[in-house]
């Protein structure tokens, strides 16, 4: 019998799959999921519970600022490199006690949130929906952190495909779960019903258990051991007159907050402008659009049981795929062609949503325009987080990485608080074309990066 020789290339596309069962990567799952579950119950499943509870439109793109702590966490990121909790490092190692305590502050957030009703105290939730933004800011920086130090470069791009499955596995669950259990813990379909959204949020704060778990069972990094700072650094301070105590203060915090930022600028010098300037302007087609997506879909006249089945479950289900396909395909043509590619076909989408917005509601055309959003959005993430992973020096992984993390959310967040005054001005059909605009210019920055400094290929 003569056997059927498998040409090469099926063979290279066979071994690029194999890179997923490697355990660096299948723990990335389960991190993912405990990074990804706090984010919508913050953002657009809050976004649904404020309009059903008679939210204003402008005032819930407002409250869209509480996610800014995604935008501003570098702020806090020397703390995570550089400090220890006393008792607990020694067991769980720095970075397995940051995610834990950031955990236990979420839950903490989240319970809160439960027992809260905007339709009575929306400063009660506002400060509770804080609480959870800035710990799951701080547990996101924690965990990029440990996935950059956990596994050599050619697994990473493979680690962010398999962190964002997680992470959209857990949207499905703070997305359309939320949604399902708001919807069966209510006694009727058109009423505004409190006690079934806080019980919809109560299990959410059950299901944080598993980043708990995650935690616990993950392996520390081994990495060399950390100067409090370097001696030529705390020689200078010594020898401007300072204490010795002043000059070890100082020489640590020069070595927390300025080094990494120093560094960053030392490797890439002018060419950082271009990269922080490409980084900022990355997401602000997705993320602006996305603040008013439950708004519009309310507004439609879709129920939540619609919006659970299609945008929550079929349309994470579709990211699962666009970021799996994403990470092969960095790994084959490398981060720069991707990236312009899910650019590209990210901003392309939102004029399908100004197209939906001119006819009758329909779920057919809703599954079509929400598959090819998500299927876009997962093929741009993967390649974006491989590329922000390629920029980051291991000995400051979380400042800089939180860094640039937070540059890519901060001006499409601040910018996403003004999108309800501009859909009630323009209405949402114009909407969504001046959100497909905003990614113009990132792929020109792209286009210019590519050719002054080449992308490495992973």
């Amino acid at each position: 019998m003569k056997l059927t020789r498998i040409p090469d290339a099926c063979h290279g596309w066979v071994t690029s799959l194999k890179i997923y069962g490697q355990k660096p990567v299948l723990l990335m799952l389960s991190l993912g999921f405990s990074s990804g579950l706090p984010l919508l119950l913050v953002f657009s499943t809050l976004s649904f519970w404020l309009r059903e509870a008679g939210v204003s439109r402008t005032e819930i793109g407002y409250m869209s600022w509480i996610a800014l702590a995604y935008g501003v966490k570098w702020i806090w990121s020397p703390l995570v490199d550089h400090l220890s909790f006393p008792i607990l490092s020694q067991h769980l190692g720095r970075r397995r006690s940051w995610m834990l305590m950031a955990q236990l502050a979420i839950i903490t957030g989240l319970v809160g949130m439960a027992f809260s009703d905007p339709a009575l105290s929306v400063s009660q939730l506002v400060a509770f929906a804080l609480l959870v933004s800035f710990s799951s800011a701080t547990q996101d920086m924690t965990i990029d952190a440990f996935r950059i130090e956990s596994a050599p470069e050619h697994l990473q791009a493979a680690m962010a495909a398999a962190f964002m499955t997680g992470y959209r596995i857990a949207m499905i669950v703070s997305g359309a779960g939320v949604l399902w259990l708001a919807a069966a813990f209510s006694h009727s379909h058109s009423d505004y019903q409190p006690h079934a959204w806080q019980a919809a949020y109560l299990c959410m704060a059950i299901l944080m258990g598993i980043g708990l778990i995650s935690a616990l069972f993950a392996k520390e990094p081994q990495l060399p051991a950390r100067e409090a700072a370097p001696f030529h650094i705390l020689r200078r301070y010594r020898r401007q007159g300072y204490s010795r105590f002043k000059s070890k203060l100082f020489a640590w915090l020069f070595h927390t907050i300025v080094s990494p930022f120093a560094d960053f600028w030392n490797r890439f010098r002018w060419h950082a402008v271009l990269i922080l300037l490409l980084i900022s302007c990355y997401r602000i087609a997705d993320v602006v659009m996305g603040v008013m997506a439950n708004a519009f879909y309310v507004d439609m006249g879709f129920s939540k049981a619609d919006v659970a089945s299609i945008s929550k479950v079929f349309g994470v289900i579709m990211t699962l795929v666009g970021a799996g396909f994403g990470g092969i395909l960095v790994n084959r043509f490398g981060t720069g062609k991707i990236l312009f590619c899910g650019a590209l076909l990210t901003a392309s989408t939102n004029l399908l949503f100004s197209y939906m917005a001119t006819q009758p509601p329909s779920l057919a055309l809703l599954t079509c325009v929400i598959s090819a959003d998500n299927l876009s959005a997962g093929i741009a993430t993967a390649a974006f987080i491989t590329y922000l992973s390629s920029l980051t020096n291991i000995a400051f992984s979380a400042t800089q990485y939180a860094l640039l993390s937070s540059i890519m959310l901060l001006l499409p967040k601040f910018l996403a608080g003004f999108s309800g005054v501009l859909v009630d001005h323009i209405g949402y059909n114009h909407f969504f074309m001046v959100t497909a605009l905003m990614g113009l210019p990132s792929l020109l920055l792209i286009a210019v990066l590519m050719q002054l400094k080449p992308f490495s290929k992973k």
